[in-house]
């Protein structure tokens, strides 16, 4: 950041006022707290983490310094303000996608034109942003989404809201801008797929394939030294002796195999 544009002192000081009161307002709520989802200490907790916030970042603009706090990401929804017994319903669905093999969805493209009796003359699947206006309007979102390798694109993250409404909406009511107006305290339930997931949940079995691995060791050491004596070779010498055995008393009187006789 250059001079011109750095924060003065006052705007970090003035900052920094800004946290105290957040802090002191936060600890009122939390004191005056009605319930485990109080909307006043949800509320009180977002203000104290936009101040902090801009305290850091003017902090770190001015004087090239870091605080000690880091705020938390909003992993989880506000309080569930909407009606109790919903009359409609919206479905917010957002899947992302990388184009991973732009020939591959050229391909699938053609041969929707292929298909199409009615195409018209000039061809869309020559360009990926034309073969992915073939394609998603061909085929249903849930199968492109199910189906996606085909058409040469990589799965991203997605997401999907349910949203409480107390009416349903007028046709072409919202049709212009679909994700403007999404109240977070409407959603009744919203799911979530991520890469970020998946790794945790690999470090996870990884974590656990360790402890398995120690604990083989361990049933193996305790199996060679059954009597704990700390001798975990008594086995191996009771096999060699009762081999021992068996071949002495195969040999004749030349140390030579002695021939089975046969029953008569």
């Amino acid at each position: 950041m250059s001079d011109a544009a750095q924060p003065t002192a006052a705007e970090v000081r003035a900052a920094a006022e800004a946290v105290k009161t957040a802090l002191d307002r936060h600890l009122a709520a939390v004191e005056r707290r009605s319930g485990e989802e109080d909307p006043a200490v949800y509320d009180a907790f977002n203000e104290l983490a936009a101040a902090a916030e801009a305290y850091d970042e003017l902090l770190y603009d001015r004087y090239d310094e870091v605080t000690p706090f880091e705020i938390p990401g909003e992993d989880t929804l506000p309080p569930y303000t909407g009606p109790e017994e919903p009359s409609a319903l919206s479905v917010l669905i957002r899947r992302d996608y990388a184009v991973a093999e732009p020939q591959r969805l050229m391909a699938q493209a053609r041969r929707v034109e292929a298909a199409d009796e009615e195409a018209p003359d000039v061809e869309a699947s020559g360009t990926v942003h034309g073969a992915l206006g073939l394609l998603f309007g061909e085929f249903e979102p849930d199968e492109i989404a199910s189906r996606h390798k085909e058409f040469g694109l990589e799965e991203g993250d997605s997401t999907l809201w349910v949203t409480a409404a107390d009416e349903s909406a007028d046709p072409g009511e919202w049709l212009e801008a679909p994700f403007e107006e999404v109240d977070p305290e409407r959603v009744v339930c919203r799911f979530d797929v991520s890469t970020v997931f998946d790794e945790e949940f690999d470090d996870d079995i990884e974590d656990d394939e360790d402890i398995d691995d120690i604990g083989d060791i361990e049933d193996d050491e305790g199996r060679d030294d059954e009597d704990g004596d700390g001798d975990p070779t008594e086995l191996d010498g009771d096999l060699d002796t009762d081999l021992d055995g068996d071949l002495d008393t195969d040999l004749d009187e030349d140390d030579e195999p002695a021939r089975p006789e046969a029953d008569r």
